[in-house]
């Protein structure tokens, strides 16, 4: 017989017996099947705990009420003349060392939500040509293709037009304007996705040597990641140049966004 389960049987026998009455034959925790309750260890010990408590009699109940708290200041006497004749004294002790910074907060650690869709703000349309606000290529303007599952945004300069290649973007770190190409026909392909953009960490060897001598690997692009962008890009440049204003839409692409005298951010319409 488990401890909870005893002390349960206990007390159901002494509960009624306690308060002067026939002791109860009936098992307190109430079970679903033959060895599962309702409730779990931990719980069942805590109530039985609790209704124990409840239980004292009540010689106990007022023997604990008469007990006077211990007061926090206690009035001594002083003497001098100058010193007033008393004082009020602590009676709990003061720490002997203070801290010197203040301590930290503890952040909780944020979930991700992968059970809801992120939203998407409703002008960023597949086609829009959006203003990046940061990172290496910020100024510049690109193409919306879609957002991917993560919330992110997919977009492509494209290379040929304005050296910004295939990659994601936070919608918070863009600017829609009102210019919008028809990409019907622009066909992604569906390997690219968030798992597509992940950094592939390499283990590194131990190797002899100065580590001060040997530089760090410069970044190159995979032959996949080339030919992905060639293929989109071309998709891409075939629906720009179908629109009546092509080439004053290039040139578009190709002048990075910036902010001069006396223009006001807020009143502007992009």
């Amino acid at each position: 017989m488990t401890g909870v389960n005893y002390a349960f049987k206990y007390f159901s026998n002494c509960r009624g017996a306690m308060a002067g009455k026939k002791a109860a034959t009936k098992p307190a925790p109430p079970s679903l099947a033959s060895g599962k309750y309702v409730f779990s260890k931990a719980e069942a010990a805590r109530k039985y705990l609790e209704a124990k408590r409840r239980q004292l009699p009540k010689s106990v109940k007022l023997a604990k009420k008469a007990q006077k708290k211990k007061p926090l200041v206690i009035e001594k006497k002083i003497g001098g003349d100058k010193n007033g004749g008393t004082r009020l004294v602590s009676t709990r002790k003061p720490p002997q060392f203070y801290p010197i910074n203040s301590r930290q907060k503890r952040f909780h650690r944020r979930l991700v939500n992968n059970k809801n869709p992120p939203k998407i703000r409703k002008s960023l349309q597949p086609g829009t040509i959006l203003i990046l606000l940061a990172g290496v290529n910020r100024g510049k303007r690109v193409v919306l293709l879609k957002a991917l599952k993560s919330g992110l945004l997919l977009v492509s300069g494209p290379l040929k037009v304005n050296r910004v290649p295939l990659r994601r973007v936070h919608q918070k770190l863009v600017i829609a304007t009102s210019t919008r190409i028809d990409i019907s026909n622009v066909k992604v392909p569906e390997h690219i996705n968030d798992t597509y953009f992940r950094r592939h960490k390499v283990k590194k060897e131990a190797k002899e040597g100065d580590i001060f001598a040997s530089k760090p690997e410069r970044y190159t692009p995979t032959e996949q990641r080339k030919k992905d962008q060639a293929e989109v890009d071309v998709q891409l440049l075939k629906a720009i140049k179908a629109q009546p204003d092509a080439a004053m839409l290039v040139k578009y692409l190709r002048t990075i966004f910036g902010l001069k005298n006396n223009m006001i951010p807020h009143k502007l319409k992009f």
